[in-house]
């Protein structure tokens, strides 16, 4: 059979990096599969012209005579798509058999770019408007490959079928299409999301799935470090969690930890960045040393932070915590109406560390709970805590929350970064004005700044201030909370600490001797037991490995991000048989006893020599100067009585206590020196 060809369009100019669609409108009534196509361009100037498909149609209702001439109705239209994104212009012909020459008519062709927007080209048939027939390529006649990617298989072109029959019904019934969409694009997106999560995934290591999206979130949002131990029963001392898409390995007990955390502390010496603590409240200041990813700038903020709290340092801190410590005694006596009303003592635990800490940091004392600093401080400092979460941020896991303009978690951090930022600049103004007048007192900012071996820039001293703040207030404020609480329902624990006072101290010297470093035994048992006891940072900050790690087969790789469930390893039933129950001696039974509350590792807290030196003079001078007597009765445990289960922190519940003089006169005496 002889074939010819008939030219169907001329020559066009089209923009480069668009897929353009033919509509050669042909009047005919033979529906047939035996044509075939071919294109014209100038080779010297342009590329190959590659044809991608083409389907011969007919439309049999249209809605009224804009969309086709009235004598096209019933008629085979014919449409085929070439990808013209290499080309500036071509001729388009049609190759048929002989036969099928008297069936056709030219009518007209359009040229449709296949963009985002799928505007036609204006046609000079139709004016600027471009052309009536624009309908075709939206509404009820099936088109073939509108897509902008090549067709080159049978799938690929019935895919793209698909998606043009849906760009179809979308300008067709477009209410419908919404709904459609608002159901289904949601599903696809937590389809593939599982996927995904799925081969995030440490291969090998057991773990509780948890839900789409959120993994195990919606398990973990209260008291998450006990459902971990819980878990560790089923799955073992060392599994995986997911938050969001983010595997996690969760590590529950001593001797576990002592494998990853100690024989692995190079490698597990980073931390993950999260978006509300990282991005929005440390944007400016910037983190603590304990908050801050593995870096040489932290390795020098480290050294300039062990400098200053080694066992040297320390002992020069005395007199700091003498003073402290006794203003401590005397407000407690001194709001307590001499022991006559009964008062929370939370607003005095907070004045003694946060003045403590700035005493240490910045040469300058809270001397009361009235002034405006204090107030600003605590408060600012608490929420920030709360930004510290490893379950309280949601938005940290899933990212699509970032997108909600009425976050109330991003507002707030936002806020809390802006009041932090304006009283830590005032106190390193003032310290900056003392030192140039040379009136300042011996502190660690000061001590850096003049150490010109250390090297630290304004960004890197600001981070060890941060440290020093955040340090006393979350950790030593909320243990002592817990343990006045405690040791105010449990007067035989009161008694016992007395007797072992009295064999050093009489109660005539309430006060005890500051440069007492931890010689009164039970007492350093009782700190260490109130330490394990309440474990008031559960979950241990989060490390992130900076290699693979190989454990018990499994290989974890770089990257994956490690909780130390300090609160399991702390009542491991392998390391002591009574873990539940409160009881100081224990310490004196085994000495060297795992404690796990300041971490393990390189990213232990570098302050545990100075918090527990506080920690003792605090205890021995409260018990030898009161009988604390509980006014109510407020549940002390650690578990039923945290007061916020998806704090960073574990605070108590506020509670009021008698302080009772033991012996008023000698307390006077002691307080007026």
């Amino acid at each position: 059979m002889a074939a010819g060809q008939l030219t169907i369009g001329a020559a066009r100019q089209w923009g480069l990096g668009y897929t353009y669609l033919f509509f050669p409108h042909f009047h005919t009534n033979w529906l047939g599969n035996s044509v075939r196509f071919s294109t014209t361009h100038d080779a010297k100037k342009f590329p190959e012209f590659h044809l991608d498909s083409f389907q011969l149609a007919l439309n049999p209702n249209p809605k009224d005579d804009n969309q086709y001439d009235t004598n096209r109705v019933g008629k085979p239209i014919l449409h085929f798509i070439v990808d013209a994104r290499d080309c500036r212009s071509v001729s388009m012909g049609l190759d048929l058999d002989q036969s099928l020459r008297g069936h056709l008519t030219e009518s007209s062709m359009d040229i449709h770019p296949v963009t985002d927007s799928h505007l036609a080209l204006p046609h000079p048939a139709h004016g600027a408007q471009g052309p009536p027939v624009m309908n075709t390529l939206f509404g009820s006649t099936p088109l073939a490959g509108i897509a902008q990617f090549p067709l080159t298989s049978t799938s690929t072109m019935a895919i793209a079928a698909v998606l043009a029959s849906l760009q179809g019904s979308v300008i067709e019934y477009p209410y419908h299409s919404l709904a459609a969409a608002v159901l289904l694009v949601p599903v696809l997106y937590v389809i593939l999301n599982e996927f995904i999560r799925d081969s995030a995934r440490v291969k090998g290591m057991k773990g509780p799935r948890g839900l789409p999206l959120i993994g195990n979130l919606a398990q973990i949002r209260t008291n998450a470090a006990e459902q971990y131990r819980l878990w560790s029963k089923t799955h073992g001392a060392v599994y995986q969690i997911q938050l969001g898409n983010i595997p996690v390995v969760v590590v529950n007990s001593a001797a576990s930890a002592k494998v990853l955390f100690g024989q692995n502390a190079q490698a597990l010496s980073s931390r993950p960045e999260t978006y509300t603590f990282h991005k929005i409240v440390s944007n400016t200041a910037g983190t603590t040393i304990g908050t801050s990813p593995y870096s040489e700038s932290l390795k020098r903020r480290r050294k300039g932070a062990a400098s200053a709290l080694n066992r040297p340092s320390v002992d020069m801190y005395v007199t700091h915590l003498d003073v402290e410590s006794k203003s401590f005694v005397e407000e407690l006596y001194r709001y307590g109406n001499h022991g006559k009303t009964p008062v929370d003592p939370m607003p005095m635990i907070q004045r003694l560390s946060l003045s403590l800490a700035l005493t240490l940091n910045w040469g300058v004392r809270i001397a009361s709970q009235e002034e405006d600093l204090f107030d600003e401080i605590t408060e600012v400092e608490e929420e920030i805590s709360r930004f510290r979460s490893t379950t309280g941020n949601l938005q940290d896991y899933v990212p699509l929350l970032r997108l909600n303009p009425f976050s109330s978690n991003s507002k707030k951090a936002a806020e809390m970064r802006i009041r932090r930022d304006k009283y830590l600049g005032a106190l390193n103004s003032d310290l900056d004005e003392r030192m140039a007048k040379g009136t300042h007192k011996p502190c660690i900012q000061a001590n850096v700044i003049l150490d010109k071996e250390a090297k630290l820039n304004s960004e890197e001293l600001t981070s060890i201030s941060l440290t020093m703040l955040s340090g006393g207030l979350d950790t030593v404020t909320t243990l002592v909370a817990w343990s006045l609480g405690l040791l105010a329902q449990r007067p035989d624990i009161q008694d016992r600490a007395a007797r072992a006072i009295q064999e050093m101290y009489g109660e005539d010297d309430p006060m005890c001797s500051s440069d007492d470093d931890q010689k009164c035994m039970y007492i350093a048992a009782l700190v260490k037991e109130c330490l394990r006891y309440f474990t008031v940072l559960r979950l241990a900050l989060p490390r992130t490995s900076i290699k693979d790690i190989t454990y018990k087969g499994i290989t974890i790789p770089k990257g994956t991000v490690f909780f130390l469930n300090a609160w399991a390893c702390n009542m491991d039933p392998d390391v002591w048989t009574d873990p539940d129950e409160f009881r100081p001696e224990r310490w004196l039974e085994q000495p060297d006893a795992p404690l796990f509350t300041y971490g393990m590792g390189y990213r232990m807290c570098a302050g545990s020599l100075l918090a527990n030196r506080e920690l003792y003079l605090v205890f021995i001078r409260t018990l030898n100067s009161f009988r604390l007597e509980s006014h109510d009765k407020t549940d002390c445990h650690p578990l039923r009585g945290n007061s916020d289960p998806t704090s960073l922190v574990a605070i108590p519940q506020k509670y009021k206590v008698r302080f009772v003089p033991k012996d008023e006169k000698a307390l006077l005496k002691a307080l007026a020196q």
